[in-house]
């Protein structure tokens, strides 16, 4: 309950309502409590859709992992999110981009999919969107042996 009240709105300490400006806060779909954060991209959703989460859900359960574990934010609903605004509102220690390419976060470094890259003490890997890796069985195999090195899965 005390993480949901961590910001105050109002300065009580010196009796009068001041506004605080707090840090910019987004909206993600689960706990973060691993911090992994999951970026995704999907039109029709706020996060996922319904079978797109079932299938994320799939690879989580896969590596061990629960919603509990992650944050998943969905680029098109968040359009200003870069790095920078991961690391500091997640302090994101591994970065999963689903469709998404390092530039649209602002990264100051480019690489290809299903490279386990290492910035500013944090992993990313990026990989094709959901849409297409859970009808593509060839890429969910590259996946699947990134995520085992990147989880150290055996």
């Amino acid at each position: 309950m005390q993480d949901l009240y961590k910001n105050l709105l109002v300065d009580l300490n010196n009796g009068k309502a001041v506004a605080k400006a707090g840090k910019t806060e987004f909206a993600f779909l689960g706990s973060n409590q691993k911090r992994i954060c999951i970026v995704v991209v999907d039109e029709n959703a706020l996060y996922l859709t319904d079978d797109l989460l079932n299938f994320l859900l799939g690879i989580l359960s896969a590596c061990k992992l629960t919603m509990a574990d992650v944050a998943v934010l969905n680029k098109v609903k968040q359009p200003g999110l870069n790095y920078e605004t991961i690391n500091m509102e997640l302090q994101a220690e591994v970065i999963l981009l689903f469709g998404v390419q390092p530039n649209q976060l602002e990264l100051p470094l480019q690489f290809p999919n299903y490279q386990i890259q290492k910035y500013n003490n944090q992993q990313y890997l990026c990989a094709p969107g959901l849409q297409l890796l859970q009808k593509d069985k060839e890429e969910k195999l590259k996946l699947w042996n990134c995520l085992k090195q990147l989880f150290a899965i055996s």
